[in-house]
């Protein structure tokens, strides 16, 4: 696993770097946080997906807290479909990966009062070269007339599955047209029907929890406008 893990990136895209403030749906990010969380441990090599449900394959411990614990839960909870697993892990994961992230030093927590009384909190930047470089990935994926790697064209399926276009900084055709690439990432990484698992650029075994995963999310969202 990397430095920074997929939920933590799209957590970073989603917060404005100045105003420390969530963009876009709220409930997207965090099934979408959910369904990293999982997708991390599918590129460890943990989990699989199999007759519709997520299954552990390795219970070693991956050395990061958060897939850890999630990694024992789906080692002694009952076998559950991917979206209940993003169901039930999306409760509570948006506080624990700001706290983290604010520890570590990439964003910064500031308290105020909103209407006199209740208590708010902004995560502005505080180490905005994080978050550049995760931009500087999906650019390149973006504008580039390839597949990226495992993990970077994991990130842009899942930003798709969420909706989180304009946290990219486009909108109206431009949108449309990075959803249009997002779409052919994770087509051409074999994530959705374009493509085979045996013409896939990542592990079949990886692709197939991916898959799985976003469809839950998206299925969770509903029909887009």
């Amino acid at each position: 696993m990397t430095g920074v893990a997929l939920a933590e990136e799209l957590l970073l895209l989603a917060y404005d770097d100045e105003s420390g403030k969530a963009t876009g749906s709220r409930i997207g990010l965090d099934l979408a946080m959910a369904a990293a969380v999982l997708v991390e441990l599918a590129l460890a090599g943990r989990i699989a997906y199999s007759d519709g449900s997520i299954v552990v394959v390795d219970p070693a411990p991956t050395g990061q807290p958060v897939p850890d614990e999630v990694l024992a839960r789906l080692a002694t909870e009952p076998l559950n479909t991917p979206t209940a697993w993003v169901q039930r892990l999306r409760h509570g994961l948006r506080d624990r990966l700001l706290a983290d992230l604010c520890q570590r030093g990439v964003v910064r927590d500031v308290g105020e009062t909103a209407l006199g009384s209740i208590p708010v909190h902004r995560y502005p930047a505080a180490d905005a070269s994080v978050e550049a470089d995760i931009r500087r990935r999906l650019t390149d994926a973006l504008t580039a007339d390839r597949i990226p790697d495992e993990r970077t064209a994991a990130l842009a399926t899942l930003v798709a599955a969420a909706r989180m276009e304009p946290s990219l900084g486009v909108t109206g055709p431009t949108a449309v047209d990075a959803h249009r690439r997002l779409d052919e990432i994770a087509g051409g990484a074999g994530f959705a029907g374009s493509v085979s698992m045996e013409e896939s650029t990542v592990r079949p075994s990886v692709a197939l929890v991916i898959a799985a995963l976003t469809r839950a999310v998206d299925a969770a969202l509903g029909a887009r406008a």
